[in-house]
C-alpha cells in the first residue's frame, strides 16, 4: 500500500486499523537465525555490521528503525543489497530519522513494499508502521508509536499489537519498534511511546526489540515492563502468554535495545551506580554502550535451535569478535504471578525482598511525583507525602 505522509498522519489518528486473520502453528527450520539492529548509518561502519551478519550465517533482519540517517532511500538499500543480497529478508520498522523519506515515491516504505514483493512474503496493514508478518514460522509484529505523533494517541499501535499477536498461534513471537519509554534504555531518552505497546508484547509471550539508543542493553524475564519486575534472573529466558481466560497476568517477555548498527556509540547515563535513585532496580542483564568500551555490533537469535523448536540461543556480537552477552530462550508454560509482598512497604527489588528497609525508601524516592502503582502505598494515584509517611512508619515493621 502506497501512502502519503498526510495518510499516514490520518491512519495513525484512527481507533482501529483491521484485526489480523488467525494464522500460524509452524516451526522455524533448524537453526534458523535472525539478526535485530537499529541505528545503522552509511559508511564503514554499518557496512561492517552487514558484513557480520552475512558472517554469522543470519536468515533475516529485523531492523528497528533509523536507516541511513541521510533521507537517500536508494543509497541505504544499495547498501544492503551489495552485502546481504537483493533477495536477503529483512523486515524494518520506521524511525524518527526515516520520516522525511519514508512515505515518499521510491522511500523507505515504497523499496521494503518491493522486497517483501519480490520474495513473495505476505504481510497486514501499512509497512512499516502497523504490520505484520509470519515467516519461516517467525511472527513478527512490527509498529510505530512516538514517530508519527507523540506517544500511542489513542491507543493505535497497543491496539493493533494486542490483536495481532491474539490472532496468531505461533510459537515464537517478536514485536518490534524504534522508541522507548526511558526505563527501558540505558541512555538519556525521554518517554516516547507509552507503556501499551511493552505490556500488551509481553501479555503475548512476544520478545520486545527496539533501538534508538545507541548501545545494546537487555533485560532479565520481566513479568511487567511498566513496573520493572524481574520474574527470573535466570539465563534461560521461560516466555509465556496471558491467559485471556484468567485472572491473573501470565505473560513473561524480555526487552531489548540493539542500537549499535553502525551510527555511532553512547554513553550508559542511567543505573551508574546500580541503585534505585539512578534508575536502576536489578531490571538489566546485560549492558554494552561506550562505558563498557562497546564497538558496534548486532544480536542473534537462533530459533529451534539444534532441533529444539521450544528453544532459541541469543548472543550480541561487535564487528571485533566480542560476545558480551549470550542467553537462551525457551517458550515456557503460563506461570502464576509472584505473590504480594507480606508488608506493602516491602517494594524492592520491585516486589519485595522480605523487609522493609532504606532501600524500599529510595525506591519510593525515586518514584515521587509519578504514579508507579507499586510505591504508591495508599493508591491515591501519585506517589507522595502520605506514601514517605506510610514507608517511614513501616521501617523494620514488617514481616
Amino acid at each position: 500500500m502506497r501512502v502519503t505522509l498526510a495518510a499516514a498522519l490520518s491512519l495513525t489518528l484512527a481507533s482501529a486499523f483491521g484485526s489480523p486473520a488467525a494464522a500460524g502453528g509452524d516451526v522455524p527450520p533448524i537453526d534458523f537465525k535472525i539478526a535485530f539492529i537499529g541505528d545503522q548509518g552509511l559508511g564503514p561502519d554499518a557496512e561492517a555490521v552487514l558484513n557480520l551478519i552475512g558472517a554469522e550465517g543470519a536468515d533475516a533482519v529485523i531492523h528497528s528503525g533509523d536507516f541511513d540517517y541521510q533521507d537517500n532511500p536508494a543509497a541505504w538499500e544499495a547498501m544492503v543489497d551489495a552485502i546481504l543480497g537483493e533477495d536477503f529478508p529483512y523486515f524494518a520498522s520506521i524511525g524518527n530519522h526515516d520520516l522525511l523519506a519514508f512515505f515518499l515515491p521510491g522511500g523507505y516504505q515504497d523499496r521494503l513494499e518491493d522486497r517483501m514483493e519480490r520474495l513473495g512474503i505476505a504481510w497486514d496493514g501499512e509497512l512499516g508502521v502497523r504490520s505484520s508478518f509470519e515467516y519461516q514460522g517467525v511472527f513478527i509484529v512490527l509498529t510505530a508509536p512516538g514517530i508519527l505523533l507523540p506517544g500511542d494517541p489513542f491507543d493505535v499501535y497497543e491496539d493493533y499489537v494486542r490483536d495481532a499477536l491474539a490472532a496468531n498461534d505461533s510459537l515464537w513471537r517478536i514485536s518490534s519498534w524504534h522508541k522507548n519509554m526511558r526505563a527501558m534504555q540505558v541512555g538519556n531518552k525521554p518517554d516516547e511511546t507509552g507503556w501499551g505497546v511493552y505490556e500488551q508484547s509481553r501479555r503475548g509471550g512476544a520478545i520486545i526489540a527496539t533501538a534508538h539508543e545507541h548501545s545494546y542493553s537487555r533485560t532479565h524475564l520481566l513479568s511487567s515492563c511498566r513496573n520493572r519486575t524481574v520474574a527470573s534472573t535466570g539465563d534461560t529466558l521461560a516466555l509465556s502468554r496471558d491467559d485471556p481466560d484468567t485472572p491473573a497476568d501470565e505473560g513473561r517477555s524480555f526487552v531489548i535495545v540493539s542500537g549499535l548498527g553502525g551510527r555511532s556509540i553512547r554513553d550508559q547515563q542511567r543505573c551508574l551506580p546500580a541503585l534505585p535513585p539512578y534508575g536502576c532496580l536489578g531490571e538489566w542483564a546485560s549492558i554494552y554502550a561506550s562505558n563498557q568500551g562497546a564497538d558496534f555490533g548486532a544480536l542473534f537469535g537462533t530459533f529451534n535451535y539444534q532441533g529444539d523448536p521450544d528453544r532459541a540461543f541469543f548472543y550480541f556480537k561487535d564487528i571485533a569478535g566480542n560476545v558480551p552477552d549470550e542467553f537462551f530462550v525457551e517458550i515456557g508454560s503460563s506461570a502464576p504471578p509472584p505473590p504480594p509482598p507480606a508488608c506493602p512497604a516491602d517494594i524492592a527489588p520491585r516486589g519485595g525482598d522480605g523487609e522493609v528497609d532504606g532501600l524500599d525508601l529510595l525506591v519510593l524516592l525515586a518514584a515521587w511525583g509519578s504514579s508507579d502503582p507499586l510505591a504508591d502505598l495508599d493508591d491515591d494515584g501519585t506517589v507522595n507525602v502520605v506514601d514517605l509517611l506510610e514507608m517511614l512508619f513501616s521501617l523494620g515493621a514488617c514481616p
